[in-house]
């Protein structure tokens, strides 16, 4: 058995969300894009959490799926929290995403946090709480909860950002730091950066989509494999990463990957200034906008350099192994020449998943001859190049998302005439 798991969204009651991301449209848009369990997101918001007790019922051990519905999709209990507070003699903002086992523990969770925050704000609530203190009262409520954080080098809200983060786990945790078995990669950096600084090596390297619309889902996701199906086994499997024990019948066996260079943050700059700047060109300007003055937002690819104590290219031996895609109708896009949500790309799309069933067996597992048979020979050679990671990418900074092409300039417009007649 094979799955595929995406861990970390949100729901329409989080700020700068889609009024869609109810649970049937979860549902629905899990099965287009071929991910089997998905994280519920937001179970700290109270009206989210009483649909979540009214829609979803018991399914695998710790796993949960629509009432009345047979349908496969999974959901696991997670939500997103950030965390702002001051340590160290600065100020610090870290997003965490918490896994739970069952209802009943995240209506505690729920009841100790709604003490220190106003849970009602966002799906996403903002608590002036030490991240330490957080997992603290997480694994005290139950210690088969399971501690994340999010998008690890995202410059103003990851644990190791440029603008608020720590360089270290234990830094950031102290005596917690060993209940932290797992980080997620996030959008704008990928396993074969984070290889390069000590706790990229240490922890399990986790990849989520932080989806705000049910069509962003699997942008990033988690590829399983084994015999058994739960939450339990989820979450060991994570643990174990790359070595994995034979006792845990599943295991983690690769993580699907954003490129990174089309990650909001890969580069340094400054949006309103649109200034984008490699570590390189960063250092040449002292970290000033050579535009306007002010310090620039160092990205991830900075940040790494800062914090890794081995050279670029390097793997660690029992590493879990990752895929770079993007995303369909980004591909689609590309061919015609077009936006990604034009008519033209939806009718592509819909298309293609009609044939294939989802869309990362698309993505994944399609022969470019079969491909060929259901849609333009130049969309099946986009999907192709993409495997083969053949595609030019105009690094994303400062919360600009990058710009990634597969084929050159001239190629995209005539294509468009051809599918028009087509």
């Amino acid at each position: 058995m094979k799955f595929i798991g995406d861990f970390h969204i949100h729901s329409k009651y989080s700020r700068a969300t889609s009024p869609q991301t109810d649970l049937e449209n979860l549902d629905k848009w899990a099965k287009i894009k071929g991910i089997d369990v998905l994280g519920t997101g937001d179970f700290t918001h109270p009206e989210w959490f009483q649909e979540l007790k009214e829609k979803l019922e018991p399914a695998e051990p710790g796993l949960f799926k629509l009432k009345n519905s047979d349908s496969k999709t999974r959901f696991v209990l997670t939500s997103e929290i950030s965390c702002i507070y001051s340590k160290g003699g600065s100020v610090r903002k870290i997003h965490i995403v918490v896994f739970a086992p069952s209802l009943e523990i995240v209506e505690k969770i729920n009841t100790q946090l709604a003490w220190i925050g106003n849970l009602k704000s966002d799906g996403r609530p903002i608590l002036g709480l030490d991240a330490k203190e957080l997992a603290k009262i997480v694994l005290n409520i139950s210690q088969d909860c399971f501690i994340v954080p999010a998008h690890c080098m995202t410059p103003w809200f990851g644990i190791f950002g440029s603008k608020s983060g720590f360089d270290s786990i234990e830094e950031c945790f102290e005596d917690y730091s060993k209940y932290i078995y797992a980080l997620e990669t996030g959008l704008s950096a990928d396993p074969e950066m984070l290889w390069r600084i000590p706790d990229g090596r240490k922890l399990t390297l986790i990849s989520n989509s932080d989806a705000h619309s049910p069509a962003k889902l699997g942008r990033e996701a988690n590829v399983f494999e084994g015999q058994e199906l739960s939450y339990n086994s989820i979450i060991q499997a994570i643990k174990d990463g790359g070595d994995p024990n034979p006792a845990n019948l599943l295991k983690l066996i690769y993580t699907i990957e954003f490129f990174p260079q089309e990650g909001k943050y890969h580069f340094d700059g400054h949006r309103d200034c649109e200034i984008s700047l490699s570590p390189e060109e960063t250092k040449k300007y002292n970290g000033i906008c050579p535009r306007c003055g002010r310090p620039l937002t160092v990205g991830v690819l900075n940040r790494i350099e800062k914090l890794a104590d081995k050279e670029q290219g390097f793997k660690p031996e029992k590493a879990v192994p990752f895929k770079s895609l993007v995303p369909l109708p980004e591909i689609i896009a590309d061919v015609l020449g077009v936006g990604s949500g034009t008519k033209q790309v939806e009718e592509q799309y819909k298309n293609l998943i009609e044939k294939f069933e989802n869309e990362f067996k698309i993505l994944l597992d399609v022969s470019q001859q079969d491909l060929e048979t259901a849609t333009l020979s130049e969309v099946a050679e986009g999907i192709i190049k993409v495997r083969q990671g053949e595609v030019n990418i105009e690094p994303g900074y400062d919360g600009v998302f990058g710009k990634i092409r597969i084929f050159s300039k001239q190629e995209p417009k005539t294509l468009s005439k051809q599918n028009t007649l087509f």
